[in-house]
């Protein structure tokens, strides 16, 4: 781990602490409303509508989340997205849209004017991210078409000119990329590209997504970036090396989260009233790694659920008889891929209220306010 976490300074670590406080963002007439995008980062239930592999609505998923529901999180209880619209004082992250879309048809026009969660998990910025391993998960371009039916509809409702202002002050939340590096270390069709050529697709993808959304409104983006994934249980577990964090595919998040820091700036110098808040949760996972004691911290390599090696090779399901762990907070991860709900909020608090070495070049808090 040395390696990769080299640069992070005792600072980082100080100045993520300084911030673990829960503050609310003020009054729901002042709240922004949430739209949310990405994988199962930030999933709170689409893929329980799809043919896929990837679902979180079984047990031991949700045993703390209230009533013990597994809602299709991938979490013992709340995620970071979750986390990040209590902040700002919802209860929660806005609902899926393939539930407000058949669940509740005759009020879709209203609700979807208190947000909507587009987010799949599995899913990645690429077409085919996942659906080899996972089947029909929705990539970040067909979230993006599910978005412009939302906006369609809050046009009917409110007019155009209302529609445009509505959505310059709600908060789009992207939360995508760590199954598309993923994908490329398993996956030998990516693989062949090389990874060069891989960046420059998927960074060409994600600039045509984030345009789109600009194009149907969107004004404010908090966009979360890609974590050490080469240190989660499932990737430690494909590999004979003591449980240490696999470093080359830390450096592939390292170096996707930079093009995706200048991809960002380029669209804030080249677009009309486009801002940004760019979360850097590589140095906030890497902070808990090198300093879990201070965060309340435990157990950083193993996953509280799961089976095999770490509990890494398979997902947290008490029908296949997963180990579960008793105490969870003292957990890093929750699963083979995933933070643990105390993981999760200490992310959220800095995604929210953090300083920019953390969260540039300002934070979600401040992004909402403009």
């Amino acid at each position: 781990m040395a390696s990769s976490f080299s640069g992070l300074t005792s600072s980082i670590v100080l100045v993520f602490l300084c911030v673990a406080v829960r503050v609310t963002y003020g009054t729901q007439e002042n709240r922004p409303v949430l739209f949310i995008f990405g994988d199962s980062t930030a999933d709170v239930g689409t893929n329980n509508f799809l043919g896929t592999g990837a679902r979180a609505n079984v047990p031991y998923y949700g045993i703390d989340f209230p009533n013990s529901v597994a809602t299709g999180r991938f979490s013992n209880g709340f995620n970071t997205i979750d986390h990040i619209a209590k902040l700002f004082g919802y209860v929660e992250s806005p609902p899926p849209y393939l539930a407000l879309r058949f669940d509740h048809p005759d009020t879709f026009n209203k609700n979807v004017l208190r947000g909507v969660n587009f987010a799949s998990g599995g899913s990645g910025i690429l077409r085919e991210t996942g659906k080899k391993k996972w089947g029909g998960v929705l990539p970040l371009e067909k979230q993006v078409e599910q978005f412009a039916v939302v906006r369609s509809s809050i046009a009917e409702t409110l007019g155009t000119n209302q529609t445009a202002t509505f959505l310059s002050k709600a908060l789009f939340i992207i939360s995508v990329g760590g199954n598309d590096l993923l994908e490329f270390s398993t996956n030998q069709s990516a693989t062949r590209l090389g990874q060069n050529q891989y960046l420059a697709a998927l960074q060409s993808n994600y600039y045509t997504q984030i345009l789109n959304l600009y194009a149907l409104g969107a004004r404010k983006f908090g966009i979360i970036s890609v974590a050490a994934i080469g240190c989660c249980p499932a990737v430690k577990a494909m590999n004979n090396n003591g449980g240490e964090c696999v470093e080359p595919l830390n450096k592939f998040a390292t170096v996707f989260n930079s093009v995706t820091a200048s991809t960002l700036q380029r669209l804030s110098s080249d677009l009309r009233d486009f801002k940004y808040s760019l979360g850097d949760s590589f140095a906030m996972t890497s902070a808990v790694l090198r300093s879990p004691s201070l965060f309340g911290i435990k157990e950083t390599k193993k996953a509280c659920c799961g089976v095999g090696k770490l509990n890494g090779q398979g997902p947290c399901l008490k029908s296949i008889n997963a180990e579960l762990c008793g105490n969870r907070n003292d957990f890093l991860f929750w699963d083979w891929f995933h933070p643990t709900d105390k993981a999760s909020f200490l992310a959220a608090s800095k995604l929210f209220n953090g300083p920019p070495i953390l969260v540039t070049p300002i934070n979600f808090r401040q992004l909402a306010q403009i």
